[in-house]
């Protein structure tokens, strides 16, 4: 079954790779059997699903996860079953892609208030009476 990340748009399973590892940290003797963390690993450079712009948008957001040949991978093992972690592990793929969705805001070039220039100016004043008084003829 795809993964819906939004109206219109959606994440074909041959795109997503998840296999269970086991997890770490407490648990006891389900831990040292069970694998129960999951991986779920989206090829982002090879994926047909998203435009150039969301994917260039995607890859600062992925930070660390991103590897060098342009795979995500996102690890969860909060949960003790494989199930759970396997959900939690697309929704945070779907609220990455979601995330990148949104394209930035463009900036509005403007003007520095007549204020701002005033401080900036009392500042330089400022500075060149405290430089200027640094170099005195001194007489002793």
């Amino acid at each position: 079954m795809p993964l819906q990340i939004a109206p219109g748009l959606q994440i074909p399973d041959s795109e997503l790779s998840i296999t269970f590892v086991r997890a770490s940290g407490p648990g006891g003797q389900n831990v040292n059997k069970v694998a129960t963390a999951a991986q779920l690993r989206f090829d982002l450079a090879a994926s047909a699903s998203l435009a150039p712009a969301v994917k260039a948008r995607m890859r600062p957001l992925s930070g660390r996860r991103l590897s060098e040949d342009g795979a995500l991978l996102i690890i969860a093992r909060n949960h003790r079953t494989q199930e759970a972690n396997r959900r939690e592990a697309l929704e945070r793929l779907a609220q990455l892609i979601r995330a990148a969705l949104v394209p930035p805001k463009p900036r509005k070039a403007t003007r520095p208030t007549r204020a701002s220039k005033e401080r900036r100016l009392e500042a330089k004043a400022r500075r060149q009476r405290t430089k200027r008084n640094r170099s005195g003829s001194w007489e002793g």
